[in-house]
């Protein structure tokens, strides 16, 4: 009897780079990846839940991008009509930005979301994609303050939120029920659905929501 013995190679997973220490809330955790292209949260490209919504609402808008990275989003929104301003207070995510919009680039700003050159009533919408999720929790209710400040009575928050009961991160997950919780006071929910096309670290775990300002 011959027997037959088939092995199975299986390609190594690299594992993720080994980064010094820092703080998400801080520019240098962020440099460090952008440096190294090592940026697992950014599709890319132009989610289909954003591309639907703005096929349906074609009346353009100023729109505010937090924590844009490599703002992929910027072009469409432009081609759409719209007035975007990415800001991300990281060097590294601004140049990357700056590299692949080519004449957009003016369009991409270094800036802190919390900081004095962010004013109120700028902006129409504010474009939230993993900017939330990639501020440690300490600033959640910072940041809902922030966005209560910046969006006009009848303006809208649009985008991706990321639930994840996981303690680590970054991304920090949002637990059941505590969006709602630090919006409702200022904001009402009009929209929600689940995206089909999610990168695999929110596969699952995000959903596309639309808030108006009260």
């Amino acid at each position: 009897m011959v027997h037959l013995y088939f092995v199975m190679t299986i390609a190594p997973i690299n594992p993720p780079p080994e980064f010094a220490k820092h703080d998400p809330a801080t520019p240098a955790f962020w440099n460090v990846r952008f440096d190294a292209n090592f940026t697992p949260w950014d599709q890319r490209g132009v989610p289909q839940c954003l591309r639907d919504y703005l096929i349906a609402h074609p009346a353009p808008q100023k729109v505010l991008i937090p924590g844009c990275g490599a703002a992929y989003e910027v072009k469409h929104f432009l081609q759409c009509g719209w007035t975007p301003t990415a800001i991300d207070f990281s060097p590294a995510a601004v140049a990357q930005a700056r590299v692949q919009l080519g004449a957009a680039a003016s369009h991409v700003h270094e800036g802190d979301f919390f900081g004095e050159a962010i004013l109120p009533g700028d902006f129409d919408v504010i474009y939230e994609r993993a900017f939330l999720c990639a501020l440690p929790r300490r600033l959640w209710a910072d940041w809902a303050k922030r966005v209560a400040e910046l969006i006009p009575s009848g303006g809208l928050m649009i985008g991706f939120f990321f639930a994840d009961d996981n303690p680590k991160g970054p991304p920090f997950g949002l637990k059941q029920g505590e969006l709602e919780q630090m919006l409702s006071p200022a904001f009402s929910l009009i929209e929600k659905k689940t995206p089909t096309d999610s990168i695999p670290i929110f596969a699952g775990k995000e959903i596309w929501q639309v808030w108006a300002r009260k």
